[in-house]
């Protein structure tokens, strides 16, 4: 073999054994658990305590646990639902299921958001999140880490 391919190897080597360092450490777990099919009917929404004029945000856990670490999560806010400005400590990343939503700055413009759309939202950043339409909404949200609703005075 002559240098360039000794190195190439090398480096080749040494790329792929810090990804699977990565992915074997216990900070860093290479699976979020076991699988999972979840029926649409059975999902189970619990009460957020997250309120507004509208109602009550309700949450249904797909994987994870939202008061305590990284999490996917179901969201249903009624119709006509508008959050108080606040923030999240951690990003997130949400996807409208059914009804349209809207998740911007506080006076920023708002962009429905219908069936399939997306947003990401960085955390620890003021916004509002809305529903917009007739019909309630249903979001699926993805969070690094535990689920947390912190008005902004």
């Amino acid at each position: 073999m002559n240098r360039k391919t000794i190195i190439a190897a090398a480096l080749a080597l040494a790329i792929g054994g810090s990804s699977l360092a990565f992915a074997q450490d216990s900070a860093h777990p290479a699976h979020e658990g076991p699988s999972v099919s979840i029926p649409a009917d059975q999902i189970k929404f619990f009460a957020t305590g997250v309120k507004a004029e509208k109602g009550e945000l309700q949450a249904g856990p797909a994987y994870g646990d939202l008061q305590h670490g990284r999490h996917g999560t179901f969201i249903h806010m009624p119709a006509g639902f508008v959050s108080a400005v606040h923030t999240h400590t951690e990003d997130y990343f949400g996807v409208v299921i059914k009804g349209v939503g809207a998740n911007q700055l506080p006076g920023g413009k708002i962009i429905p958001l219908k069936p399939g759309s997306y947003w990401f939202q960085k955390g620890e950043e003021a916004h509002v999140t809305q529903c917009l339409s007739k019909e309630d909404c249903l979001f699926f949200i993805v969070q690094p880490g535990k689920f947390d609703y912190v008005p902004v005075k």
